[in-house]
């Protein structure tokens, strides 16, 4: 006898908890069943040998199935993937107001020459507006500097100066989108402008659009994450230190990572 083991996750890496994992035979009779934990984890134990369909299913995503093949020894799946239903469904056109609740932004640098260094901006807001064609699409989000914040009170204060985002002469940070050119079904670039520090300059975003539906609020919801690298020096954050031959304390290329839950407006 064998026993199958695995665990359920969205695309993007959360694990899904609930969910289904049946196990069935040549003749689609069904030999085994497990839910899935709270880390999407599942094992279905006492499977006979031959050949198997494993069928895992969980409210809010679409089914899938993999054949397996058991010969006596316990079988790991390692990941199985639902994409989230809905997720190939185009956002409905309207205003989609960004909900900070539910969103982050983070930026990340090179720290030394050898490690990252994270900082997140904890007080945002804005709007996704969502046409018809949906290229013509557009975002605008504004961003308080002063809530930067990197978990060292010492650093964020340093941040906070001219040194860097300068928050007491420019106490906004703006970023507005025209434009979309869509890759493939899910992942599209955003050509937008970003003012930082008083320096406006063009920035695109990568996004991956994570599919919408409705809400426990009764409302309904889309997500998206996206990312780009801006320079440093671009924007006038130019400040930096030459440590241990010529390695530089802080990089001069900025990662933002953004995970955004938006609401349609009524």
């Amino acid at each position: 006898m064998s026993a199958l083991h695995g665990r359920l996750s969205s695309p993007d890496g959360w694990p899904v908890p609930g969910g289904t994992v049946t196990v069935m035979d040549t003749t689609g009779q069904q030999r085994g069943r497990a839910a899935t934990r709270a880390d999407g984890g599942f094992g279905v134990e006492a499977l006979s040998a031959g050949v198997h369909t494993v069928v895992a299913v969980a409210p809010g995503y679409e089914p899938t199935a993999r054949a397996v093949t058991l010969d006596g020894v316990d079988l790991d799946l390692g990941v199985l993937e639902l994409a989230r239903t809905g997720g190939a469904v185009l956002p409905t056109p309207g205003t989609w107001r960004i909900d900070p609740m539910h969103s982050s932004i983070q930026a990340t640098a090179l720290h030394l020459g050898m490690s990252r260094i994270h900082g997140r901006l904890r007080r945002f807001a804005g709007t996704v507006t969502v046409a018809d064609p949906l290229e013509h699409s557009g975002v605008a989000v504004t961003i308080d500097p002063a809530s930067v914040d990197s978990d060292e009170p010492d650093r964020d204060a340093h941040l906070r100066n001219a040194d860097f985002l300068d928050v007491a002469a420019h106490p906004e940070i703006r970023y507005v989108g025209d434009g979309l050119v869509r890759r493939d079904p899910t992942h599209w670039t955003v050509h937008g402008t970003l003012t930082l520090k008083g320096v406006s300059a063009p920035v695109d975003l990568d996004v991956v659009y994570g599919g919408s539906g409705p809400d426990p609020w009764g409302g309904t919801r889309a997500a998206f994450t996206a990312g780009t690298e801006i320079s440093r020096d671009e924007f006038a954050i130019s400040w930096n230190q030459s440590v241990l031959a010529g390695v530089l304390a802080v990089g001069r290329t900025l990662r933002i990572d953004l995970d955004v839950q938006a609401v349609l407006e009524p």
